[in-house]
């Protein structure tokens, strides 16, 4: 078996469980390539919604109270399929579901562009965030036997952290180009099976088989209780103690704890509970969590607002939005520099802080009706984003041993699209549910990001490595 080193939580594998290509050497620069751009269009599917709410809400006829779950379906999808894609893409072969994912997200994204209710395009949104699953989770893992060196996976992780933040500045001005939402739909749809294409010759496949039987129980279990507390927070902005949210967080702690318990028995459980007591891991999943609560969440519904206070275009708002995410591509694409100087998780402490100083910088500007008066804060933000893309690939496959990278991926992300729920919702609740108007909810809105980012910088900075 693999023997962990507390300190460095490095692995020393068996000859049965080496993680290795299943046939020729990887192609690293082809698979660095294809990885970034899939994870660039399931970001650009993510954040593709945020400039066309309005109009995606109006033509399906989605009332207020609704309109959280055309921004909430992806994360859902997200959040409950990513763990679950990382532990299948370790065992069963990452090029297998990232290929398998890429075509997915190419063919949801697609029918989503065609849906007329409300209900069919949220459905149609949470298979595209199933499908973005596949993809962000076994990246990390084709990655990192791609770059078996410290050097080369800190360059791998970096390239693809941007194109992160890359996919989050593309997905609004594509959509808000296009003629309509629906078009935006499409042209995404088709991208993706673009990718998937090009990527059935170049990439190799990689697995590290551990033996036994699937772990179906825990994934069944494991992706109820998300759905369940997904749906309990999207629901709760109209009242946490009515029957049904009450019930949805019920199920969901009484899931979890029906989780453990499978996990602790299965031979080849979906995460090593163990974990959990390592603080780099710990680090990790708190980093995924807080960013997606602060960043996530505060910007998913900060460029719709924007629109319904001041009257801008979709278009105008993607230009408005591209100095934060544009911002945030070009610091994650060079924060490699920092290696050596900084570890990553001050780079997260950092991230998070910078984050809370932009949120705090905003206050008044939606009251004022000046878009300029956003603009230091977005500049501020965009860096602190920027940091946090870079660094959180790192720490998450840091925190696991080599052979699980694509488990350790989707256990972070799993947190940060747990959060990033949460965080639309709060935000959409503050905002809209605020006695002073939308202006005042905007602001408490902003101070209570900028509140959650500072908990988060201290979350992460305390949870070190022990001597």
């Amino acid at each position: 078996m693999a023997r962990f080193n507390e300190r460095t939580l490095t692995v020393r594998p068996t000859a049965e469980r080496r993680d290795t290509p299943l046939s020729a050497p990887p192609h690293p620069r082809a698979t660095l390539a294809l990885t970034s751009a899939a994870t660039a269009v399931a970001l650009m599917t993510y954040t593709a919604p945020v400039v066309t709410l309005r109009d995606t809400a109006a033509d399906l006829h989605t009332p207020l109270s609704a309109q959280a779950w055309l921004l909430n379906g992806t994360p859902l999808g997200l959040a409950a399929l990513l763990l679950v894609a990382g532990s299948l893409a370790d065992d069963y072969g990452r090029r297998r579901v990232f290929l398998s994912g890429t075509l997915a997200l190419g063919l949801t994204t697609a029918l989503g562009g065609l849906t007329t209710s409300t209900f069919l395009f949220t459905l149609t949104r949470i298979a595209q965030g199933a499908a973005s699953a596949a993809i962000l989770a076994s990246s990390l893992g084709l990655l990192v036997t791609a770059f078996p060196s410290p050097r080369g996976r800190l360059h791998a992780t970096g390239v693809w952290g941007a194109f992160v933040s890359g996919g989050i500045a593309a997905g609004p001005l594509i959509a808000g180009a296009m003629p309509t939402w629906r078009v935006a739909y499409g042209a995404l749809g088709a991208a993706a099976l673009l990718v998937a294409a090009l990527g059935i010759r170049p990439l190799t496949e990689s697995k590290a088989p551990r033996g036994g039987r699937p772990d179906f129980p825990g994934a069944l279990t494991f992706g109820s209780a998300l759905v369940a507390l997904v749906a309990a927070l999207t629901l709760g902005r109209d009242g946490w103690l009515r029957t049904p949210v009450v019930l949805l967080l019920a199920a969901a702690v009484v899931l979890l704890a029906l989780f453990a318990v499978l996990e602790r028995r299965s031979r080849t459980p979906m995460i090593d509970l163990s974990l959990l007591r390592h603080p780099r891991f710990l680090a990790s999943s708190a980093g995924g969590l807080f960013t997606g609560l602060t960043v996530i969440g505060l910007f998913s519904y900060l460029p719709a607002l924007l629109q319904q206070t001041q009257h801008l275009s979709a278009m105008d708002t993607a230009w408005l939005f591209l100095l934060w995410s544009g911002l945030s591509f070009v610091v994650a694409l060079q924060a490699k520099r920092l290696a050596g100087r900084v570890s990553p998780r001050w780079q997260l402490a950092l991230g998070f802080l910078l984050h809370a100083v932009g949120a705090l910088t905003m206050l008044g500007a939606i009251g004022a009706g000046s878009w300029t008066r956003m603009l230091p804060g977005l500049v501020i933000g965009g860096v602190g984003s920027g940091l946090l893309n870079a660094a959180l690939p790192l720490v998450a496959v840091e925190s696991v041993p080599r052979e699980r990278a694509a488990m350790g991926s989707g256990a972070q992300q799993t947190f940060r699209y747990i959060g990033s729920c949460a965080g639309v919702a709060l935000t959409i609740a503050l905002v809209t549910s605020s006695g002073g108007g939308l202006a005042h909810g905007a602001n408490v809105a902003m101070v209570v990001s900028a509140v959650l980012a500072a908990l988060g910088a201290v979350s992460v900075a305390v949870l070190r490595e022990r001597a």
